[in-house]
C-alpha cells in the first residue's frame, strides 16, 4: 500500500505523533509512506530526518499574540490564492490512502480527487459529542471543514464510547534520573513576561523551551533552550513538573511520565480550553487561565500525581490500515484501549464525563 500523510505543521504535538507512526511504518515492508507538512515556514522545522524526503507547504494556521489567538493577524496572514493553487496542483493518482492529522492541503486534495482519507487526529475527536468547553459556531465549522476527510479516528485521553484512539507515546525517556527541576513550554507566551513571572519562585529551578530561544542560556533560576527533540524528552524524564499550554501531545507525554501538570490553555482556541477542562475534571492537571502568581505557587507545593500508562501499538493501527476494512472501527478501538490501565481514581471520574 501506498500511502500519504498530510501533517499539520503549526504544533509540534501534530509532528510529535507522525514520528512515531513514520518509525513504525519503517519497520514495514508492506506499505511505503510521504510526508506532506504545512502551517510553518520551512526552515522552523527540526528533527525531520525520520520523514526521509518530505514537502512542506504554507497551508493554513492560527496567528498567536501574547498566550491568545490573534484573529485579525491570522486573516491577514491567510494566502487564499495560493491555498488552492496548492490543493489543485497536488496530484494523488498514485496513493491508495491519505492519512491526515489536520492537514488541509492534503485532505482538500483527497476530497477532490476521490481518494480514501483517514484523520488521525486530535481534532477529529471533537467531531463527536465528548467533553468540550467554549465551542462555538466557527469552531465546529473548523473542526468539519478545516482538513476534512471520509473517517474520523480521534485522539484523545478516553474514547468516550466513541471511534476515539488512545495516544501514541514516544515511550523511550527514561526516568532513572530524576531532579526537582520544573519543565516549562508555553510557546506562545512572551518570553520576558515568562521570565518575570517565574524568577518570582527563586528557590525553584525552571528548564524553559521556545522557540523564539536561538541558543541556550541561564537567566537567574530559569535555563532557557532552544526547541529541539532530544534535549526536551531529557528534560522532561527528569523533572518533577510541567508548566505548558493545553496542547494534547504535551499533555500526554506529562500524563504518561507521572507527571504533575500546570495548565494555560491558550486564550480563544477551544481545543486547549476543552483540554484543560478535561485534565482538570479527571484529576490530572491543574489549570489557570492565565498567569496567576497564588496558583503557581500551590501547584509547585502540590504533590506528584499517579499518571496512565499509554502502551498503544501503532503496528495494531497500521494492520487494521492495510485491512482496508475502515468502515469497521470498533474492534481497532477496543483493542488499542485493552493496553491502558487507568488508576481507579481516574477511572471513576472518566465514568462520570462519559454519562
Amino acid at each position: 500500500m501506498k500511502i500519504l500523510y498530510g501533517v499539520q505543521g503549526t504544533g509540534n504535538g501534530h509532528i510529535t505523533r507522525a514520528r512515531i507512526m513514520a518509525r513504525a511504518f519503517a519497520e514495514r515492508s508492506d506499505v511505503e509512506v510521504d510526508f506532506i507538512f504545512s502551517g510553518r515556514e520551512p526552515d522552523k522545522y527540526f528533527d525531520m530526518q525520520v520523514f526521509g524526503d518530505y514537502k512542506t507547504y504554507q497551508g493554513l494556521s492560527f496567528a498567536t499574540h501574547q498566550g491568545a489567538i490573534a484573529y485579525a493577524k491570522t486573516i491577514q496572514e491567510l494566502r487564499p490564492k495560493q491555498f488552492l493553487k496548492d490543493v489543485k496542483s497536488l496530484d494523488l493518482s498514485g496513493y491508495d490512502l491519505l492519512l491526515n492529522d489536520f492537514e488541509p492541503i492534503t485532505a482538500w486534495a483527497a476530497r477532490q480527487q476521490k481518494i480514501p482519507s483517514i484523520s488521525i487526529s486530535h481534532q477529529a475527536a471533537f467531531s463527536h459529542p465528548i467533553p468540550s468547553e467554549g465551542v462555538g459556531l466557527i469552531d465546529r465549522l473548523i473542526t468539519r471543514y478545516f482538513a476534512p476527510t471520509s473517517i474520523q479516528l480521534g485522539v484523545h485521553w478516553y474514547h468516550f464510547g466513541f471511534p476515539i484512539l488512545p495516544p501514541f507515546i514516544d515511550d523511550k525517556a527514561s526516568q532513572n534520573e530524576s531532579d526537582k527541576s520544573i519543565l516549562v513550554y508555553l510557546p506562545f507566551e512572551d518570553v520576558e513576561q515568562v521570565q518575570g513571572i517565574l524568577e518570582t519562585f527563586a528557590e525553584h529551578d525552571f528548564v524553559c523551551f521556545h522557540p523564539h530561544i536561538k541558543s541556550a542560556y541561564k537567566q537567574s533560576n530559569l535555563s532557557w533552550h532552544p526547541t529541539a527533540k532530544e534535549p526536551f524528552k531529557a528534560a522532561l524524564a527528569k523533572c518533577k513538573g510541567v508548566i505548558a499550554n493545553a496542547g494534547f501531545e504535551m499533555a500526554s507525554e506529562s500524563i504518561h511520565l507521572s507527571k504533575k501538570l500546570l495548565i494555560k490553555p491558550l486564550s480563544g482556541q477551544f481545543e486547549q480550553l476543552s483540554n484543560a477542562s478535561t485534565l482538570a475534571d479527571i484529576g490530572l492537571g491543574q489549570v489557570m487561565a492565565r498567569f496567576d502568581l497564588e496558583v503557581i505557587e500551590h501547584w509547585l507545593q502540590a504533590p506528584s500525581v499517579e499518571g496512565v500508562q499509554f502502551k498503544s501499538d501503532p503496528h495494531i493501527l497500521i494492520d487494521w490500515l492495510l485491512k482496508k476494512q475502515w468502515s469497521d472501527t470498533q474492534g481497532l478501538c477496543a483493542s488499542l484501549w485493552e493496553q491502558v490501565a487507568f488508576p481507579p481514581a481516574i477511572q471513576q471520574s472518566l465514568n462520570r464525563l462519559s454519562c
